[in-house]
């Protein structure tokens, strides 16, 4: 495919010039799009992995895995940016990553697909039940601690924090072993068993485990150098750090997850898509921000999962109208040009603000 080849010749052009640029200390802005396309590239490779080990695995444990190595980009980002003690970035890339996998992916998955299917679907069990995870992961764990802090100093800011912390990791274990051990198989959609075993891996199994391990390498060292362009870059174009969080560094970090989706909606396996984009959601919510917020407890600046009222506002909204697009199991074109439309206008008050 061209778009794999163009992807390929962004690695292998982009791996050089990150590294040759970083010690000959080329300007911030210029390492700044190259690290920017070069994690993209790097992020497309651990899509073909991810999806060729879908298609082995099943559509629920494939979007587990796509979603889960397309956040370990933005967690590694993320863990390098506590450690520069942007704490305002790191929450502005939870908010866009919430942003962007309900409006962008899910949008996009369901425009791609509704253009060549009038009408798809998918396991409205599943949709139900992540409805319920998404409405507690965002509006109860993230709404609740900004309302109480109101009235706290910064210690107990921080214990309520990581209390909430813990309370979404375990809850977000129990959620996984509900869906692949207790109740794996109960509530089956039928697209979950026709076909995935026809279509044949891209790469083997110990090929693509391969690639991801080593993808993450790079995108680790990278992502360490990506961090420290960002002021330089903000104040250069009169960005925010909440701009860079909510939308750039979601969406270089989320990439991966952004092309697989459309890319399986397009191929009418909206379950995958969908577990794709609202899987990722849940682990950003319940893991990846709860990780974040432990390990601030280890760097100079620890980070209370407080967020602004925009931000708060902007997931709580996306939340609401993903549970309402979403609960009858079906998806359109309009539909998702509906969530787009409504990514479009958060993106654009972000960009104003």
């Amino acid at each position: 495919m061209v778009t794999n080849k163009i992807f390929f010749l962004l690695l292998t052009v982009g791996v050089p010039l990150s590294i040759m640029g970083t010690f000959l200390n080329w300007s911030s802005i210029v390492m700044f799009v190259i690290y920017c396309l070069t994690i993209i590239a790097l992020a497309s490779f651990m899509g073909r992995a991810t999806e060729s080990l879908a298609i082995v695995a099943g559509p629920r444990i494939g979007g587990l895995l796509n979603a889960t190595f397309g956040n370990a980009v933005e967690l590694i980002i993320s863990v390098f940016a506590l450690k520069a003690g942007l704490l305002a970035v790191v929450l502005a890339s939870l908010t866009g990553s919430v942003l962007g996998n309900l409006l962008l992916v899910a949008g996009l998955s369901f425009f791609v697909g509704g253009l060549k299917y009038k009408r798809q679907e998918f396991n409205v069990y599943d949709a139900r039940n992540n409805s319920g995870l998404l409405m507690f992961a965002v509006i109860v764990a993230f709404v609740i601690p900004e309302v109480f802090s109101l009235n706290m100093g910064a210690s107990e800011k921080l214990t309520l924090s990581v209390g909430t912390a813990v309370a979404l990791i375990i809850l977000y274990l129990a959620a996984l072993f509900f869906k692949l051990v207790t109740h794996r198989g109960v509530y089956q959609h039928e697209n979950e068993t026709e076909g995935h075993h026809e279509e044949e891996p891209e790469w083997g199994k110990r090929k693509a485990i391969s690639i991801l391990a080593i993808a993450t390498l790079i995108v680790a060292y990278i992502s360490e150098h990506l961090v420290h362009t960002f002021e330089y870059v903000a104040k250069s174009f009169g960005w925010t750090e909440l701009f860079i969080g909510v939308i750039i560094v979601a969406i270089v970090g989320n990439a991966a997850e952004h092309a697989s989706a459309v890319m399986m909606a397009y191929k009418n396996k909206m379950d995958v898509a969908v577990e794709i984009a609202i899987g990722s959601t849940l682990q950003v919510a319940m893991f990846v921000a709860p990780v974040l917020v432990i390990a601030s407890l280890f760097f100079s600046t620890s980070m209370p999962l407080i967020f602004s009222w925009q931000e708060l506002i902007a997931m709580v909204s996306s939340v609401l109208l993903m549970v309402v697009i979403s609960n009858d199991g079906e998806s359109n074109w309009f539909e998702g040009l509906t969530l787009i439309a409504a990514y479009f206008i958060m993106g654009l008050g972000f960009f104003l603000l």
